[in-house]
């Protein structure tokens, strides 16, 4: 179940023997994807670096989780039909021409993309994703990503968000899709949804 307003989060102890150590978004999205496609169960991750590693507090040491230190934390898990076809990601979706120039739509699991602090009142454990959409102006997005660093660069008045658990996106024009960071190719038609609570994560 998704987290409550004001409920506590997280609970420490060992981390399990069939958890899977992940050091990127790259490595915990191949983790999800495989057992997806192969009908398994999620196995436990074990985050020592990413943009959700980053959101949930971790810090990258190793060590934890050998003392038997970790604390674990219920995840949402994005999922996303990309022209038809099923992905998922563990952290943020991105759809782009360009940062300086096109339409910028980004969906978000996690807080953050790499230094910028993309969804500053954003939860990943709150059944919901963060999407932003713009076409801003080549000097307005000069002034954005200037505040993206702090996390004000929103509200806008050119930056349509929603936090939504499902949501339909027509991009239009053919336009590339990132997954957590990765190229995916382009797309016309997103259809967004969250599975909520699905990953088991410890830092």
């Amino acid at each position: 179940m998704p987290i409550r307003k004001g409920e506590m989060w997280g609970a420490g102890g060992p981390l399990p023997p069939d958890a899977v150590v992940v050091r990127s978004n790259t490595h915990a999205r191949a983790v999800v994807t495989e057992a997806r496609r192969q009908g398994r169960e999620i196995p436990p991750l074990a985050l020592l670096g990413g943009d959700l590693c980053r959101t949930l507090g971790g810090t990258g040491d190793e060590s934890r989780f050998r003392s038997g230190g970790a604390t674990e934390v219920g995840v949402d898990l994005g999922a996303v039909l990309v022209d038809g076809r099923l992905h998922w990601f563990i952290a943020h979706l991105v759809a782009r021409q360009g940062w300086w120039r096109g339409r910028v739509v980004v969906a978000m699991n996690a807080q953050f993309i790499g230094h910028w602090d993309v969804a500053p009142r954003g939860h990943p454990n709150d059944g919901r994703l963060e999407v932003l959409d713009g076409d801003l102006p080549l000097g307005t997005r000069l002034q954005v990503r200037s505040r993206l660093v702090t996390g004000t660069h929103v509200p806008h008045p050119g930056i349509e968000e929603s936090h939504v658990s499902s949501q339909q996106i027509e991009l239009g024009r053919p336009t590339p899709v990132y997954l957590d960071g990765d190229p995916l190719g382009p797309a016309r038609h997103l259809s967004l949804r969250v599975e909520p609570n699905v990953l088991r994560c410890f830092i």
